[in-house]
């Protein structure tokens, strides 16, 4: 293929400040068959959960005034007001099944859809994960799985909002060095070395099952059979990492993020972690995105201490109220995503901006007080990939919102007829 005399290498790098730092892909890095190369470039997908609903309350309700294009954001949303042609906020939709749930379990099924019941509390695949199976292998990371509170938590108090193909938990990661390490880190001797020794145990442990699971009866069988499952999906990921093992990470300066933030520090905390989110994104280290802003558990880290950002205590009982303090809180939490929106704006790739080929997906399993129904959703992003947005829309409670998952799935490029009990896509959203 001939090439334009003023091509620049994808890999080229910006060297600052004793670091290179991987540049976004630019138009002039395409080559000459662009609608080709515009059509195979990055398609994005970052999820966010918050917990404990939103204030509903006269001038303080979430929800915008107006409908469609002629809408008005309200005091709580008013700083994505700079974004309005790229934002969509919907209103009256949610997932059928949960609606039975008691309030604190929503989190567990905000993208799986599923019916979580006593006593095994079995849920199914979410949105992220069905999304990487199918397109994870394009970059290092399948998919990036970041919580407030770290870990995997418990049944019906999740701290993350990504699982598995059997419904199993998948931990998130809280650390921002640790993340930063992960990402950027590790040199490529040090990537090989860690990932012989953990394909060596690994083979250690699938060696030892089989012997042990010849002594087994047909119950522990199936047991084991579900544990080794997951001892696979590690082999899987091992393997797919030794494939990127000859390819340079993206070499980012550790001052563009505020690592030695600590959890007593609020506003740095959350910022930190979209900082960390906007450069996963921006070197095209994965594609596919989770954060857990806060976990739906009134003792956890995030509910006593990311208030504190505002001046307030406890995020659960500020949604029990639903009154003013819940709304100011969340006029913080909507300006840190207006922050993140507009830098994905502002970061140019190819003939848009990277905000253009990322669908963001906002919003929380709870509406007021707790409540099933209703949930306060914000879409954004993904002009490029053929979403339409400045509008808000309202919905009844027959439109479950997993015909959205599958709206955005197909706008993925991922075979998606259907995804939990989704009976259609929403063709609001198209372009």
């Amino acid at each position: 293929m001939a090439s334009k005399s003023w091509h620049l290498d994808r890999r080229t790098f910006l060297r600052g400040t004793g670091a290179a730092l991987g540049l976004p892909l630019m138009h002039g890095m395409l080559p000459a068959n662009e609608s080709k190369a515009i059509a195979e470039l990055p398609r994005r997908l970052n999820c966010f959960y918050f917990p404990f609903g939103v204030c509903q309350k006269q001038e303080w309700d979430w929800f915008p005034t107006g409908d469609g294009k002629d809408f008005q954001f309200s005091k709580t949303l008013s700083s994505l007001e700079p974004l309005r042609d790229d934002v969509t906020v919907m209103d009256g939709i949610s997932h059928p099944k949960s609606r039975s749930m008691p309030g604190h379990d929503t989190g567990d099924t905000f993208l799986t859809g599923a019916s979580m019941k006593s006593p095994d509390f079995q849920n199914t695949i979410s949105l992220d994960q069905f999304a990487a199976a199918h397109i994870g292998d394009q970059t290092r990371y399948a998919s990036l799985t970041l919580s407030s509170d770290g870990g995997i938590g418990e049944p019906t108090r999740t701290r993350t909002m990504s699982y598995s193909r059997k419904g199993q938990p998948i931990p998130a990661m809280s650390d921002p060095q640790k993340i930063f390490a992960m990402l950027f880190g590790a040199s490529e001797s040090g990537d090989r070395a860690r990932l012989q020794r953990k394909a060596s145990m690994l083979d250690r442990v699938l060696e030892d099952a089989r012997s042990f699971r010849r002594r087994l009866g047909q119950h522990d069988t199936q047991k084991l059979d579900e544990y080794l499952t997951s001892v696979r999906s590690v082999e899987q990921g091992v393997q797919r990492s030794q494939t990127w093992l000859d390819t340079a990470r993206p070499n980012v300066d550790p001052k563009s993020v505020n690592l030695d933030v600590t959890p007593e520090q609020p506003v740095e905390f959350i910022r930190a972690m979209y900082d960390l989110l906007y450069l996963a994104v921006q070197t095209d280290s994965t594609r596919l995105t989770t954060y857990q802003i806060g976990q739906n558990l009134g003792a956890a880290f995030s509910a006593n201490v990311l208030p504190k950002a505002v001046g307030l205590s406890n995020w659960h009982g500020l949604g029990h109220k639903s009154s003013e303090p819940l709304a100011r809180f969340h006029v913080f939490l909507t300006q840190e995503l207006s922050r993140y929106l507009s830098r994905l704006k502002e970061t140019k790739e190819a003939d848009g901006s990277l905000l253009d080929r990322t669908i963001v997906f906002y919003g929380s399993g709870n509406a007021a007080t707790h409540g099933t129904t209703n949930y306060p959703i914000i879409l954004a992003g993904g002009r490029a990939l053929g979403m339409r947005h400045g509008q808000y829309l309202k919905f009844t409670e027959k439109t479950p919102l997993s015909n959205l998952f599958v709206t955005m799935l197909q706008r993925l490029n991922v075979p998606a007829d259907s995804f939990a009990d989704s009976d259609g896509d929403m063709s609001e959203l198209l372009a």
